[in-house]
């Protein structure tokens, strides 16, 4: 058979056209004004969290719990170990425990750190977790000036304990009332938002005792820090100042030790 050049000219035109002409997803995306994907919005600054029970030096934890100071040395070492608390999750949530006796009083620490995670790819970690946060603060029920000046006229009872301030004890709050700066309050400058909360609580006819909460959130992570002293006298009443101040020292350690 004879070739003619001109025939296989337009085979190879034709293919060729059919080729560019094709209607494959590839060359529709790439059509001017064709559907883009809309960019998630930004994951949090903390992807893990770290050991709350390393997480507060032996020096602290001495100051902090003045009665490890007359146990054993061994004691001593189990004490500062705190015991961590029980989560399903320690990627999202955890937690640790000190308690320690004094012949004057007993006092406890806790540390509870939860990183927020948003499933929904229009609202970022940290707005997340700015969600959360404002949902416990509302939950505390600040004087209403606690964001603007304290008030005498509120006392930290106005405040309802949570189940976990309170272990169950749910017989009354006393009345006394820490006034002026030391009431529950928005706080400034730690984290990037921050509350504390400051609770009398009076368990069954005469024993009481005394928490301040200190919360915070830094990015997508929350932490509440609770120091609770209850006195071996029943007519003692803890003091407000010493405990605030010292719950919101750690809490500022802590704030530090995340930016790490």
């Amino acid at each position: 058979m004879a070739y003619v050049p001109g025939a296989a000219l337009l085979a190879a035109l034709v293919v060729g056209c059919s080729a560019g002409t094709g209607t494959d997803g590839s060359a529709a995306d790439s059509r001017p004004g064709g559907p883009t994907a809309s960019p998630a919005a930004p994951a949090g600054k903390y992807r893990t969290l770290p050991d709350p029970c390393r997480s507060v030096a032996h020096s602290t934890l001495k100051d902090l719990l003045p009665g490890v100071a007359e146990l054993s040395e061994d004691q001593q070492e189990k004490a500062y170990a705190g015991t961590a608390s029980v989560t399903y999750d320690t990627d999202r949530r955890v937690g640790c425990t000190w308690k320690a006796e004094a012949p004057d009083s007993s006092r406890s620490l806790s540390l509870d750190f939860e990183r927020v995670v948003s499933y929904d790819t229009s609202v970022s970690d940290d707005d997340r977790a700015d969600e959360v946060y404002g949902k416990k603060e509302a939950a505390a029920h600040l004087p209403v000036s606690a964001s603007d000046s304290p008030s005498d006229s509120a006392s930290p009872s106005d405040s309802a304990p949570s189940d976990e301030e309170t272990d169950g004890e749910t017989d009354g709050k006393s009345g006394d009332g820490a006034t002026g700066d030391l009431q529950p309050r928005v706080l400034d400058n730690l984290g990037d938002t921050a509350y504390l909360d400051d609770l009398l609580i009076q368990a069954g006819s005469t024993a009481q005792h005394r928490t301040v909460s200190v919360v915070f959130r830094t990015s997508n992570v929350i932490v509440t820090v609770r120091y609770t002293e209850q006195p071996a006298r029943s007519t003692e009443i803890p003091d407000s100042k010493e405990l605030q101040e010292k719950a919101q020292a750690l809490a500022r350690k802590l704030v530090d030790k995340f930016s790490e």
